[in-house]
């Protein structure tokens, strides 16, 4: 039989009475916040909007979920991008992490700490900074994204070059089953071989095999010394030489490294006088460049010392002499991002290629789109470092709604293929999801689909979790 969810009053109100004290919501007005992702592009009215505020809670509900076979997908901080957390168009229940918010303990011993799943990002980094440690997952949503979020899409940011991807700083996940068993594998060990590590299936699953409830986490010992300059130059291919030689004269104190086309500045620079041309004149590309250190290394002098050996490269630059100078350089970056849609909607690509190819794919890809879609707008990012793109395309503003999509439709043709011709990823750190689901299947060989369906089959029998995330959308077959 197909998984058809609840509508009767007796099932609503058997949700309430697995989550009592307001845990569940089915008023209109109350699911308006739930129903929209942060983009805005992806809207579906969930059934009822389930908020455990334990992991105990959450083991009930979704005993109780898996018996109804009520279709369920866990929501964080809705700021992901690719509509994996909106309710599907079948009438699924949300279950919120919004109420499981504690951090749990902090070890400055360790460098770990344990936090719930709904606790913003932000917060989590701030009571490490209190304890003199560093959780370096930074991108521009931690004000409002949430740790579980962070591990089920296995978040980048601006820092993976230095720490790693999310799934590089777990050390141990406690995750509820689509059965409501609850699998404790929260620890903060750093060596621990004992046969597999079950996290790491859990880790970058976009909610479809579990539902993380708590993640420990490594820390670091907090930078005391940050610099950051923002660099002109000639072409991509020169930044790229710029990126080796950095990565080789600052060695692993070089924690970013931002390529940003000159598109991107004159997105920046549109929000008025308070955001000039940032160097002396217009270079085709830039480069945010930031080192960061404790202890007796002198990061001015490595970082001046730098830019002095390497003017064959580097037309331009400047160096923030004061923190507040160097956030006014980062906020160029975050801006451009912000604006670059002009208020409406734009098609949103997060690729990866092999770092030594990231100059060639960026001039295919940006021909490729001036050939077949010439009025619309390229904006053109990424972290150098780890190969990782964002080429974003803008449509004009009178364009219809539905040229705009046949627009996105040809334009993302265009970007996937460069990225196939260098051997790449059409998902680098934003996940599949429903955005980039057939894109991902047209893709993938049939023995890893094999065993991504079996992992899913074995995790989720009843297909109620997050179904019609990355792998088709499954029917319910009485198991």
């Amino acid at each position: 039989m197909n998984v058809v969810p609840p509508t009767s009053a007796s099932l609503i109100a058997a949700l309430a009475g697995v989550l009592p004290n307001g845990g569940v919501l089915t008023e209109d007005e109350d699911l308006a916040r739930y129903s929209r992702d942060w983009s805005g592009d992806h809207v579906g009215r969930p059934l009822a909007v389930a908020r455990p505020s334990s992991v105990e809670e959450m083991s009930a509900l979704m005993r109780h979920c898996h018996a109804q076979r009520i279709p369920v997908v866990p929501q964080g901080g809705l700021t992901g991008l690719v509509g994996a957390a909106v309710a599907a168009d079948f009438g699924e229940v949300v279950i919120s992490l919004e109420r499981m918010n504690r951090i749990r303990s902090i070890s400055p011993i360790d460098f770990a700490m344990v936090v719930e799943a709904g606790c913003i990002l932000e917060d989590a980094k701030r009571a490490a900074e209190q304890s003199d440690c560093l959780l370096p997952i930074t991108f521009g949503a931690q004000g409002s994204c949430r740790i579980g979020g962070n591990v089920a899409t296995n978040a980048g940011g601006f820092n993976v070059l230095r720490y790693g991807m999310t799934r590089d700083l777990v050390l141990g996940l406690e995750v509820v089953l689509a059965d409501g068993r609850i699998w404790n594998g929260l620890k903060v060990l750093r060596k621990d071989n004992r046969g597999y590590d079950l996290k790491q299936i859990f880790i970058g699953s976009e909610g479809t095999l579990g539902i993380v409830t708590a993640a420990a986490l490594k820390l670091f010992p907090k930078p005391t010394q940050t610099e950051t300059a923002l660099v002109g130059l000639r072409s991509v291919e020169d930044a790229m030489a710029l990126y080796a030689r950095a990565r080789r004269d600052c060695s692993d104190l070089l924690t970013a490294f931002e390529l940003i086309l000159r598109g991107g500045i004159e997105i920046a620079m549109r929000e008025g006088a308070d955001f000039p041309d940032p160097l002396t004149r217009a270079y085709p590309v830039y480069v945010l460049i930031e080192i960061s250190a404790g202890g007796l290394i002198d990061l001015s002098a490595m970082l001046l010392g730098f830019l002095d050996r390497v003017t064959d490269l580097v037309e331009d630059g400047i160096v923030a002499s004061t923190r507040a100078q160097a956030e006014r350089l980062w906020l160029y970056r975050e801006i451009m991002v912000e604006r670059q849609g002009r208020g409406g909607r734009y098609l949103r690509t997060d690729v990866s290629v092999p770092i030594s190819k990231l100059a060639d794919f960026v001039a295919g890809a940006l021909a490729a789109l001036e050939r077949s879609c010439p009025e619309a707008l390229a904006v053109t990012y990424g972290h150098v470092g780890d190969g990782n793109i964002h080429l974003n395309v803008v449509p004009p503003e009178s364009m219809a709604p539905a040229a705009v999509e046949r627009l996105f439709e040809q334009a993302e043709a265009e970007i996937f293929a460069v990225v196939d011709r260098y051997g790449g990823s059409i998902s680098a750190e934003h996940g599949i999801g429903r955005v980039k689901q057939k894109a991902f299947l047209e893709r993938i060989d049939p023995v890893t689909l094999d065993i991504a369906a079996g992992i899913k089959q074995a995790f989720d029998p009843r297909h109620i979790l997050s179904n019609g995330r990355i792998l088709a959308t499954r029917a319910d077959h009485g198991l």
